[in-house]
This record gives C-alpha cells, sequence and structure tokens, in this order.
C-alpha cells in the first residue's frame, strides 16, 4: 500500500510514568526514549518523535512529551505544533496535577480535538476500570475533549490498540490539515551534527513549504543558510510542508552559532521582535489577578524567554478574564501571526495563562487617543478573518502604508500580498497607489484627502476665478500637509490619473472649472503699473491703492494678493505697496550709487523723503540684496546676480 504523508500532527500529553512512550511504541514500533539518561531513569526528558502508520495508508507525525512538571518547558515546545492529542491518563492512578496543567496548556495552545487514552488497563479490575473512566469523564467536562471518545488500553497485552487505531483514524478525519500556503516557518527543537551532512535541524512546521536547494534564515541568531537535503519520518523527499516533521541539513551554519528558540523560516519575511500585540486569557483555576506590567516566563514556539505583560485599560486581569494586551521580552525571539503561547509564574513555575499573537512586532502607542485606536486595532485583528481582512484592518489604521512595510507586518509572500491587494481595491477597500514603490491607502483615508482637496479647489477657483488652478505646493503643504510628501504626491498623480483632478504646468484644478478671461485682469494690472508709476519713489499706502484703482474692498484684497503671488507687487513696511517696475528702478539707482549708499544719498537721488526711503533700503536687507554696516550700506552683487537669473 502506498503511504500518503498527511500535514497532521498528533501529540500526547499526561502526568509522568502514565505510559505514553510506551503508548507511542505500541502504536508505531518506534521508542521515543532515545537518550541514555531517559532509558536509565525510565522518564522522558526531550521531545520525541515518530510517524504513525494508518490501516489507509496515511501517515501523521507523534510527538510524545515529558510528563514531569519539571519539562513543562519542553512540553510546551511539542505542544505548540499539534493539531490534535492523545490524553493519557493510567487507569491505577486516574487524573493527576500533571494531566490537569497540560490539558490546561492544550486549551491555551488552541488544539480542538482529541481521544481520551486509559492506560495501563491491564494493571486494575474491571471496577476500578470504570472509575478511572468516569473520573477522566468528568475532569474534562467544559473543555475541548469533553464528549470525546475514552479507550482503554494496554500497551503490554496489546488490548484495544487496533481499537485506538480506529478511533485515531476517524480523528485525522475531523481535523482540518494545516494549509501549505504563505512562507516557511520552523522553530527549531533539536540540533546536532550528522557525518556527511553537516547540521541537522528538526521542527515541527508550522507555515509553508521547504525543498533542497532553498535559501532560508535563522532567527533571530540572523544566519543565512541554504537548505541542503530534507527528511520527513526518515525518508528524503523533495518538499516538506505545514504540519510535518521536518529533519533538515543546512549549509553555512555550525552547530554552536544555534540556541533553543531559533527559528528556520523564509528569508525576508520574518524579523526578531521584542514586543508581542496579543490575544491573553488567564486559567480560572489561576488563583489571583495578573497584574499590569507583571513579569511571567512567556513559552513560544520552542524559545523560553522572561516577558512583562503589559495591559492597555486595565491595572489587572482576573481569572478568567481574556483582553488583547502586549507582551514585552528581555530579549528577541521570532514569531508568527496567530501563533499559540503559554504564560507562567516567573516564580514559582505554575501555569497562569496564554492566548495567541495578533501581531508580532508591537509597538507602545503614546497618548490615551493613540492607545485607543491601538487598542480597537487588536480588537478587529483578534475577530478577522485571514490575511486579507487583517490587511485591510492595518491599512485603515495607518491610513496609508507602503508595500514593503505591508509585507513585515502581514508576514506573507510579495505575490500573495500584491494578490490580496488587488482584491481589496477590486471590492473598493483599498486604494493602491503606485509609482515605483507601492503605497496602499484606505478607502476613508483617500475619500478624506479628496473631500480636503475638493474643497480647496473650490474656495481657491472662488477666490481667484481668473488663475488656471493652484499650484501643487499649495495642496502639499495645505490640505495633505498631515502626510508624508512622497506619499502625497503618489496621492496626487493617482487622482491626476483617474480624472478626479485635472493637474496642468504644475498647477491643479476642479476638472468642471474654466478659468475666467484674464484680460479684465491684466487690464487692472495695467492701472496699477500707471499709478504706481507716477508716484513711483513716493510709495502708496494700501487704502490708498485701492482707492486710486477704484475697487472694493474684497475684489481689491484678490487683487492684491495675485499681484504678489505673480511677483508684480510687494507690501513693505506692513503697509506701503511696492510695484516690480519701481522695486526695478530703486535697484538701478542703488547699484549707480554703489559704495556710498546711505539713506540721505538715496532720498536726494530719488527726490523722495526718509519715510519712504527707509522701508525702501530695509526691504532690500531683507532680501539679502544690500547689508548694513553702520549707517551705510554695502551692495551684494551675488544676489543682485541671482534675481537677474531668475
Amino acid at each position: 500500500m502506498n503511504e500518503k504523508e498527511i500535514s497532521l500532527v498528533l501529540g500526547t500529553a499526561g502526568h509522568i510514568d502514565h505510559g505514553k512512550t510506551t503508548l507511542v511504541k505500541a502504536l508505531t514500533g518506534v521508542s521515543c526514549d532515545r537518550l541514555n539518561e531517559e532509558k536509565k531513569r525510565g522518564i522522558t526528558i526531550e521531545l520525541g518523535f515518530a510517524p504513525l502508520k494508518l490501516h489507509d495508508g496515511r501517515v501523521v507525525s507523534i510527538v510524545d512529551v515529558p510528563g514531569h512538571e519539571k519539562f513543562i518547558r519542553q512540553m510546551v515546545a511539542g505542544a505548540s505544533g499539534i493539531d490534535a492529542v492523545m490524553l493519557v491518563v493510567a487507569a491505577d492512578e486516574g487524573v493527576m496535577p500533571q494531566t490537569r496543567e497540560h490539558l490546561a496548556i492544550l486549551n491555551l495552545l488552541g488544539v480542538h480535538d482529541g481521544v481520551i487514552v486509559i492506560s495501563k488497563a491491564d494493571l486494575v479490575d474491571e471496577e476500578l476500570l470504570e472509575l478511572a473512566i468516569a473520573d477522566v469523564t468528568d475532569f474534562v467536562q467544559g473543555t475541548f475533549l469533553e464528549g470525546k471518545v475514552v479507550v482503554p488500553v494496554s500497551s503490554v497485552t496489546n488490548k484495544n490498540i487496533p481499537l485506538l487505531m480506529e478511533e485515531l483514524a476517524k480523528l485525522i478525519d475531523r481535523v482540518q490539515p494545516r494549509t501549505r500556503r504563505g512562507p516557511f516557518f520552523m522553530p527549531i527543537d533539536r540540533a546536532f551534527p550528522i557525518s556527511g551532512f553537516g547540521t541537522v535541524v528538526t521542527g515541527t512546521a508550522y507555515k509553508g513549504q521547504v525543498g533542497p536547494g532553498m535559501e532560508v534564515s535563522i532567527l533571530p541568531a540572523d544566519q543565512d543558510v541554504r537548505v541542503r537535503s530534507v527528511q520527513v519520518h526518515s525518508h528524503t523527499v523533495d518538499v516538506a510542508w505545514a504540519g510535518q516533521r521536518v529533519a533538515m541539513s543546512l549549509s553555512g551554519v555550525s552547530l554552536d552559532e544555534l540556541i533553543r528558540g531559533d527559528v528556520v523560516c523564509a528569508r525576508d519575511v520574518y524579523r526578531e521582535t521584542r514586543c508581542f500585540d496579543v490575544e491573553l486569557s488567564l486559567l480560572t483555576s489561576f488563583s489571583e489577578p495578573l497584574k499590569h506590567w507583571q513579569r511571567v516566563r512567556l513559552h513560544v514556539g520552542t524559545a523560553d524567554v522572561i516577558a512583562r505583560v503589559s495591559l492597555f485599560d486595565k491595572t489587572s486581569l482576573l481569572p478568567g478574564e481574556s483582553a488583547v494586551a502586549q507582551l514585552v521580552m528581555e530579549e528577541g525571539v521570532v514569531a508568527t501571526i496567530d501563533q499559540r503561547f503559554v504564560i507562567r509564574f516567573y516564580s514559582p513555575l505554575v501555569t497562569i495563562g496564554g492566548g495567541r499573537i495578533l501581531f508580532a512586532y508591537g509597538k507602545k502607542p503614546k497618548g490615551k487617543g493613540a492607545k485607543g485606536a491601538y487598542k480597537q486595532c487588536l480588537e478587529e485583528l483578534r475577530d478577522a478573518k485571514g490575511p486579507k481582512e487583517r490587511m485591510e484592518i492595518l491599512v485603515r489604521f495607518h491610513g496609508s502604508i507602503s508595500r514593503e512595510n505591508i509585507l513585515v507586518d502581514l508576514q506573507e509572500l510579495p505575490a500573495d500580498v500584491d494578490e490580496m491587494a488587488r482584491q481589496l481595491q477590486k471590492d473598493n477597500k483599498i486604494v493602491l497607489l503606485a509609482s515605483g514603490v507601492d503605497c496602499y491607502m484606505s478607502q476613508d483615508t483617500f475619500a478624506h484627502y479628496q473631500h480636503d482637496i475638493a474643497a480647496f479647489l473650490k474656495a481657491f477657483h472662488e477666490e481667484r476665478p481668473h488663475q488656471a488652478g493652484a499650484m501643487i505646493d499649495d495642496i502639499l503643504t495645505g490640505p495633505l500637509k498631515s502626510i508624508e510628501r512622497k506619499t502625497a504626491r503618489l496621492l496626487i498623480d493617482f487622482m491626476a490619473q483617474k480624472n478626479i483632478f485635472v493637474i496642468d504646468s504644475n498647477m491643479m484644478r476642479l476638472p468642471d472649472f474654466v478659468p475666467q478671461d484674464d484680460s479684465a485682469f491684466f487690464k487692472k494690472l495695467d492701472e496699477f503699473k500707471i499709478f504706481c508709476g507716477n508716484l513711483e519713489f513716493q510709495l502708496p499706502l494700501i487704502d490708498e491703492l485701492q482707492h486710486g484703482l477704484s475697487m472694493g474692498e474684497k475684489e481689491f484684497s484678490l487683487f492684491l494678493k495675485d499681484l504678489r503671488e505673480r511677483g508684480e507687487a510687494f507690501v513693505i513696511g506692513g503697509k506701503f505697496v511696492l510695484a516690480k517696475d519701481v522695486e526695478e528702478k530703486f535697484i538701478t539707482i542703488v547699484k549707480e550709487i554703489k559704495d556710498d549708499i546711505t539713506i540721505a544719498a538715496v532720498r536726494d537721488i530719488t527726490g523722495s523723503s526718509r519715510k519712504f526711503v527707509l522701508p525702501l533700503l530695509e526691504y532690500l536687507d531683507a532680501r539679502g540684496y544690500t547689508r548694513r554696516v553702520g549707517e551705510k550700506r554695502v551692495l551684494l552683487l551675488h544676489k543682485l546676480e541671482q534675481k537677474s537669473q531668475k
């Protein structure tokens, strides 16, 4: 019969010396106790692994975990990657402390299905066996194992082992195999050298696929390596995938460069982090509140680190309660979204809670408003159904985000992110701004900026109906001043491409706007030049100019604003109007004086008075054309040359 590997891992759980390892050997023929100390002491210390071959040819992996309370770290490391469990309870002892803690940990790790095995059935009579079954049945009430089949077995006499195999086949039928999509992610639980193969690492693959020749990273060790060969259940394969026990030999890394907690993963997708955003739940059996910033021991994947719990709007979390929170680690770890974790008291080591990672790269929000928005985003991520919905939530939270940053935040392959972006844009959930580097913007943010730009241009057109439109810089420093200039420019270009607004000669306008005839403006401009030319250096006051041109207050205010924007007039001294032609004549006179620029000298040559000459000279100082030295002014010819070249 041909064997068929299934993307699914079964785990054992239960108290020490309840026969878990012996049961695995009876089912698979493989002894998971490989260490001399394990064989000598008769207890499991490290994780054990074996292939379970069903009668129909399907093969799944079994992870055998230690039952002793001192080895909970190893138990969590193994249980973190399992999809279903065999809870083993000895018929002669019944439910014990580690039975309870293991089941609590399995619940925290998100395991949802399994079978219950009453081991050592050959050591008790029928009456005691019935009591053991009743004890376990009562114990699992209210847990994911409530109502699951209970199979009494003997690994010594082989009693009911065939029946257990049938129940395991039904269990495997029920459990959904892991998806093979996504970037590869595998926490390392063992690493050792093999002659001719180099460094070999093993683990349970959480996400993606891996094969010989693939370039991968080891984090947080920060090593880029190449996969030489891959094995599943001691068989060399061309590809291994999520939900399988995987062994791979690596080139480019030595054994002493690896530490417990390292992860083999796809390159350029995952990063080391010291802060998780999480959904955290406390066990109902926990006897006291968990305080904000309390120190805990965090088990995630195969990593075991010290962390602090940061609560957003609570001073403590009560037993049985759940909340979104942050875990701030004392050292860097690598984890993936939706990965499960367990927290235990720092001292004494007691399991108190756990949950799942909502966002792997948490940041501390500053300010009450920012904290509330951040918490709401996490609550939405908690309820999200898959990476596409997470992408929509993150884009909406940020308003706009680059493709480079969303790749890191989502921990997905570039091609998958691009496809999700196209689907979300098609569904009018996001807007894709593309120009060299892609940028994603939420529909709400896009609509907000579109509204603000439209209102800005509408007011601009009403005030200056003869101008073709507002300068792009006015848009960037006006309605788009709150966003990065590069993103703002992408947004403007996108809106122009979609004919939302019109761009012409670096000016922007509403699509239905038609500039008024400029002839009226230029006629008034001629009147202005004549009026100021007649006064020459006897500069008109602002209100004198308004009356001289016979214009209303609002009309004159817009006219003077246009003159200044076009460089045809300047307001100096806060009250005088200097026409461009008069400015040029005055600069010519100053050039001729050259080395004797004083108020008196300029007054005499211009035939003006100190009242007008002083603000004119101060205007030249402000423009950088002259510099005052004592009672005289020095001409800065290079500045004047730059002006003439413009």
